[in-house]
C-alpha cells in the first residue's frame, strides 16, 4: 500500500501547492492592475514567490523521478540495499549504532569504487537510515550524475 499511497500523496501535495501559487499569482496581479507605485513595487515582490514556487516544484518532481529511476534499475539488478535485518527502536526508526555500522560498509564501498553511482545511491540510502538527510540528498545527486553517464545495458 505505501508504494501507491506515496504517488498519490505527492500529486495531491503538489495540485495543492499549484492552487496556492495561482491564486498568489493572481494576488500579484490585482496589485500590477492598481497602478499605484506602492501597489505595483508589492505586487512584482509576490509575482516573485510563484515563480520561485514553480521552479521549485520542478526541481523537486525531477529529482525525486531520477532517484526512481536509480532505484527501479539497482533493484532490477538485484542491488538495493535491505535493512530489514537491522534493529530497530520502538518509533520503528533504525538503531543508531546499527545504521553507524551499516553506513560504514557503504562509505568504504565508495571509497573502493568512487565511480560506479551504484554505491553512491546505496551510501545515499545509508546516510538517510543514519538520519543525515543533508548528506543523503547530495549523495543521492552525486548517484544521479553518475549514472547519466553510465546508460542501461
Amino acid at each position: 500500500m505505501r508504494a501507491v499511497a506515496t504517488p498519490v500523496l505527492a500529486v495531491v501535495a503538489t495540485a495543492a501547492v499549484a492552487v496556492y501559487l495561482v491564486l498568489l499569482g493572481g494576488r500579484a496581479v490585482e496589485l500590477l492592475r492598481v497602478g499605484e507605485p506602492v501597489a505595483v513595487g508589492l505586487g512584482i515582490a509576490v509575482l516573485v514567490l510563484p515563480l520561485l514556487g514553480v521552479w521549485l516544484l520542478v526541481a523537486t518532481w525531477r529529482s525525486g523521478l531520477a532517484v526512481q529511476r536509480l532505484a527501479r534499475r539497482l533493484d532490477a539488478e538485484g542491488g538495493l540495499p535491505d535493512t530489514s535485518g537491522l534493529p530497530r527502536r520502538p518509533s520503528g526508526r533504525v538503531d543508531r549504532a546499527a545504521a553507524d555500522a551499516w553506513f560504514d560498509r557503504y562509505r568504504a564501498e565508495v571509497e573502493a569504487e568512487p565511480g560506479d553511482w551504484r554505491r553512491w545511491y546505496r551510501l545515499a540510502y545509508a546516510y538517510d537510515v543514519a538520519g543525515d538527510r543533508k548528506r543523503a540528498r547530495a549523495t543521492m545527486r552525486r548517484a544521479v550524475d553518475l549514472e547519466a553517464d553510465d546508460p542501461p545495458r
